[in-house]
This record gives C-alpha cells, sequence and structure tokens, in this order.
C-alpha cells in the first residue's frame, strides 16, 4: 500500500483512508437507487440500470484511485442522468440506446481533449481567487443538497424556498444526527461523520424512519444487466447529428468535474503552490474513461462526485480510499439490502457539515478588490441558487476578466481564461 498510494508522504495511513473511502461510499450510496430511478423512465430495466451504476461507479472511482492517487469518487452524475432521461429522450424522443451513443461520443471527445492536456489547462487557468470561491460555492451547494434531503429546506411557490416541517420523524432525525456528528467532530473522534451516519441510522430504528433490512446478503443476478449492456447505438447518435445533444454531455460535465476537482482539492490541500493540482491529467482521464465505460454498461455520464469532500474531511488523502469507495460499490451487489436501509436522513447531517469545512476558503478572498470580489461573490452564490455547479464557474469566468479589462489590469488575465469566458457568454446565449 506505501508504495502504491504513499501514504506516509500524504500524511495519512490505511486506517484514515479507510474510514475517508466508507464515508465518502455512504454519502453517494444513494446513486446506487436514485439513477436507476431516473434513468428508468425511458425504458431501460431498473435492475438492468442499477448493476451498470455500481460497476460504472466502481470502475472509474478504481482508475482514479490507480492512475492519479487521489480520494475522488466517480458516478453518474445528478442532473446529467435527468437531462438524458427527461429532455434527450423524454422530450425529444430519441431511443436511449441513441442517446448512451451522444454519451459515449462525448467520453470519447472527454479522452481527446484530456490526452492533448487541453482540459488540465483549463483547470491551470482558473484564477486563484475563482479556485477559492469554486471550493466555498461547492461547499453551499452540498449544504443545500444536505439540508434538503433532511427535509430543513423545502421548495415553496411563493418564496422559493422555506422552512420544513421539523416535526417530521426523518426531519427530526436529521437534525438529531447534524447534533451528534456536530459534537463528534468537536471532539475530534476519528471517523466522527462516519460513526455519525451509523450512529443515525441506528436511532432512526427506533424512529421509524430506518426501515428493517429484507435479509442480509443476496447473490446478484448479473443476467439482469443484459438488456442494457452495450446496447448503446453510436451510429445512430452520428447519424443523426445530436452535436447540442453531445456538447451539453460534454460542457456540463467538463466544469462540473473542473470544479469538484478544484473545490475537493483545495480542502484536502492537494494543490501545489501555484494552485494547480499534480496528477490533473490523470485524474481528469479517469474521469473521461469512466464515461466512455459507462456508456457501454448502460448509464448516462460518470463525472466526479462532490461527496467525496466527506471522505477527504473525514482524512481521506489517497487513492487508497478510492480503492475502498470502489470495493464497497461491488460488495453493494450483494448487501444491496443493507445498504438501502440508509435512510437520506442519516447521511444528509455529513453533506452540511462538510459544507461547513468547505466555507472557509473565502478567508482567502481579497474582499476589498471589488474586480475581484464580485466573481467570486457570483461564483460561490450562484451553485446553490441555480443548482449547478458548471453555472457558477460560468458567471465567475465570465465577469472576472470583464472587470479586469475594464479597471485596465487586462494583463492579469491569463489568455485561456478570455477564451472560456467567451465560450460561457456562447454557451448561456445559445444553449439556454
Amino acid at each position: 500500500m506505501e508504495r502504491l498510494f504513499h501514504l506516509q508522504a500524504a500524511g495519512t495511513t490505511w486506517q484514515r483512508e479507510l474510514v475517508g473511502g466508507l464515508t465518502t461510499f455512504m454519502t453517494m450510496a444513494y446513486i446506487i437507487f436514485v439513477n436507476p430511478s431516473l434513468v428508468s423512465t425511458t425504458g431501460m430495466p431498473f435492475e438492468a440500470v442499477a448493476i451498470a451504476t455500481i460497476f460504472a461507479s466502481a470502475l472509474a472511482t478504481l482508475l482514479m484511485a490507480l492512475l492519479a492517487n487521489y480520494p475522488f469518487a466517480l458516478a453518474p452524475g445528478m442532473g446529467l442522468n435527468a437531462y438524458f432521461a427527461f429532455a434527450v429522450v423524454g422530450a425529444m424522443g430519441v431511443p436511449w440506446q441513441t442517446a448512451l451513443g451522444a454519451v459515449f461520443i462525448s467520453g470519447v471527445v472527454f479522452v481527446v481533449l484530456t490526452l492533448s492536456r487541453v482540459r488540465e489547462m483549463i483547470i491551470d487557468a482558473v484564477p486563484a481567487v475563482l479556485k477559492k470561491a469554486i471550493g466555498a460555492g461547492i461547499g453551499l451547494f452540498i449544504a443545500l443538497i444536505g439540508l434538503h434531503n433532511a427535509g430543513i429546506v423545502v421548495a415553496n411557490p411563493d418564496t422559493l424556498v422555506a422552512l420544513g416541517n421539523l416535526a417530521q420523524p426523518a426531519t427530526l432525525l436529521a437534525i438529531i444526527g447534524l447534533a451528534l456528528t456536530a459534537v463528534l467532530l468537536g471532539l475530534r473522534i476519528p471517523g466522527a461523520i462516519l460513526v455519525g451516519i451509523l450512529l443515525t441510522t441506528l436511532i432512526g430504528g427506533f424512529m421509524g424512519v430506518t426501515q428493517a433490512p429484507e435479509g442480509f446478503f443476496r447473490l446478484p443476478d448479473l443476467s439482469a444487466w443484459a438488456p442494457v449492456l452495450g446496447k448503446l447505438d453510436i451510429g445512430a447518435a452520428l447519424a443523426l447529428g445530436f452535436w447540442e445533444i453531445i456538447f451539453v454531455f460534454l460542457f456540463v460535465d467538463m466544469f462540473d468535474t473542473v470544479g469538484t476537482l478544484i473545490g475537493v482539492s483545495s480542502q484536502g490541500n492537494f494543490l501545489d503552490r501555484e494552485g494547480r493540482l499534480p496528477r490533473a491529467n490523470r485524474a481528469l482521464l479517469s474521469d473521461a474513461i469512466g464515461t466512455v465505460t459507462g456508456s457501454f454498461f448502460g448509464t448516462p455520464t460518470v463525472t466526479t462526485y462532490v461527496e467525496s469532500a466527506s471522505g477527504v474531511a473525514a482524512g481521506a488523502r489517497t487513492g487508497l480510499a478510492g480503492v475502498v469507495v470502489a470495493g464497497a460499490f461491488l460488495l453493494s451487489l450483494f448487501f444491496m439490502p443493507i445498504v438501502a436501509i440508509v435512510p437520506a436522513a442519516a447521511t444528509a447531517p455529513a453533506l452540511v457539515l462538510v459544507g461547513a469545512m468547505m466555507i472557509r476558503q473565502v478567508e482567502g478572498i481579497r474582499w476589498d478588490d471589488f474586480t475581484d470580489a464580485l466573481p467570486a461573490f457570483l461564483t460561490v452564490a450562484a451553485m446553490p441558487f441555480t443548482f449547478s455547479i458548471a453555472t457558477g464557474i460560468a458567471l465567475g469566468f465570465i465577469l472576472y476578466p470583464l472587470l479586469k479589462l475594464a479597471t485596465g489590469r487586462g494583463r492579469e488575465v491569463h489568455w485561456l481564461t478570455y477564451v472560456l469566458g467567451a465560450l460561457f457568454v456562447l454557451r448561456f446565449a445559445f444553449l439556454s
């Protein structure tokens, strides 16, 4: 393990990596059930997509662990799977096989852009102030997800959002879990977030929120995977010219991934003194290969998950944590009844607390310089308010070079930042 993952150099131990990996898995295990529930609306069998989700997530996360030695977990992207199911297949009437072909093509383009180092150049071109803002914005974004999953924040047609019913058992359980985990963190208990998830799940059993498992062990039926495995239609996607669809898959995944890598890396102190991510190209290549293989397995775009921040907060620093996540995904094939009982109310507190940890990155922003302050603020605010990491990045990339140029400080901006800012303007103009 030391030769593969350099644990001592990273200042970690295998015990911390184990806890960190399990914490990340617990906070993102919902994807095993949520992704199939969305994608199955296209006519794809639920169980087949669930198996595809597990294998795609395990393979991509393992690649990230072994190629890049980072504790970043990957899985089919939320938002992208909804776009796949409801916009491409549902609204446009595209067969799901053809839509998977479009995902495959976007993944191949990702591989080309990664090997040509274009994606790494994009990460390096992100201004330091926006890197800090992206990390803080992601913190608010995942905190909002946690508060919503807990039922503390709910939708309201009059005020957009409102306080939920705190007397609901699930919401009350999430509040108990939030307080319990916060105390564990305050006491510096090792693996506090994972311990908090497990204890909250246990308490939920007495409150009627955590359901009793329907058994503990079940042999997987891999024959159920056959209806989607390798059924993508690349030729049809090329023939029908789905370039706009392919571009959306490409665009959203690219900048969601870039944002997640920067945000979680800032939290884990993975960036070097120049603000660059070592081995960024290997991390991006893992992400790209994940999308290509995921489409073959039978699931939409695979991307790096922001929930990796929970594992980093629990102490994960190397790819060993990723190996744990990948192993947990594969083991879930045999323990689906157990994985299924962890309620959202038990994992929601972890997301809120990780958000609290990540917001501290705003400390490094020069708030007295408005050419830095406004792009940073809108980057942070737009992520939770628009429910999109990519949109927050886009607004920051547009405003930052514009303000610098308008105030006579255009030379402070990397040339690629101008190019990306222009591309984001075109994206809003033509892909609204």
